[in-house]
């Protein structure tokens, strides 16, 4: 039996978007079109989309590629019954998924985009990111919610004042456009070491004189954590209010997993 596109077309619709199960698209066009249409029509009709899709995936992956910022994200899936993982790499106007067995590189690699990428790479610190990419842009979003636990559940009166700090650079830089002239950039960027600065004395780091013979570095609070990612990364952290491009968070990728 030959179908016409537009037979196609809501098949493929329900199937990929809606998430319609084969069956139920099978009872939609008998019961509401009169048109029977089986479950391998169904699996034919995507195939075909699939291999149409072919040139215009290879096409938003370069324009990924050149882009001067990427987001990019992973969330876990079930394929078959198995745990996998959905990547994805995103700007505003551009979105490739990938789904694959690994978290890891391999899958980042095989997804044809990260390893020829140069601009900067925005993610929520995921070891992984750092292989690629020129530079980096952490989610702020995700420092918020770290400090905002580290506040609420350790009692840590610093990340109190780092949220609300973060928060503060976010608003100021929103207000000039993007960007803050290099002498602000430069007063926020003093406000936040001293800050951290004095959070060592509240959020110290483990005792040295108790290692006792173990090895490598001892085991630090969450919050202790948080507090050297924030050191340790603090040009990564702190991009969004130098740089026009850099957004605060993450969030393009997150919702585009969502």
């Amino acid at each position: 039996m030959q179908y016409g596109i537009g037979v196609k077309v809501n098949s493929v619709y329900m199937s990929q978007y809606q998430l319609i199960p084969y069956n139920r698209i099978e009872d939609h066009f008998q019961d509401q079109l009169q048109i029977p249409v089986s479950n391998g029509s169904i699996c034919n009709f995507n195939k075909e989309a699939h291999d149409r899709l072919e040139a215009f995936d290879e096409w938003v992956k370069k324009q990924l590629t050149s882009s001067p910022l990427v987001h990019v994200d992973e969330t876990g899936i079930n394929i078959g019954g198995v745990r996998s993982w959905l990547h994805n790499a995103s700007t505003a106007k551009h979105t490739c998924y990938y789904p694959h067995a690994k978290r890891g590189s391999l899958a980042l690699d095989e997804m044809g985009i990260l390893s020829e990428f140069h601009g900067i790479l925005c993610h929520d610190h995921w070891k992984p990111y750092f292989n690629y990419g020129a530079f980096h842009s952490l989610c702020n979003a995700h420092h918020l919610r770290e400090l905002e636990r580290a506040w609420e559940q350790d009692g840590q009166q610093w990340a109190q004042q780092m949220s609300a700090l973060l928060k503060e650079i976010n608003k100021v830089t929103h207000e000039a456009g993007g960007r803050l002239e290099i002498r602000e950039s430069e007063l926020y960027r003093r406000r936040y070491r001293d800050l951290l600065q004095e959070a060592e004395k509240e959020c110290p780091a483990p005792d040295e004189t108790k290692r006792k013979g173990r090895r490598g570095k001892l085991p630090r609070t969450k919050s202790r954590n948080l507090l050297e990612r924030l050191q340790d990364f603090e040009s990564d952290v702190l991009r969004f209010m130098d740089e026009k491009d850099v957004p605060f968070s993450n969030n393009q990728a997150e919702n585009d997993l969502r």
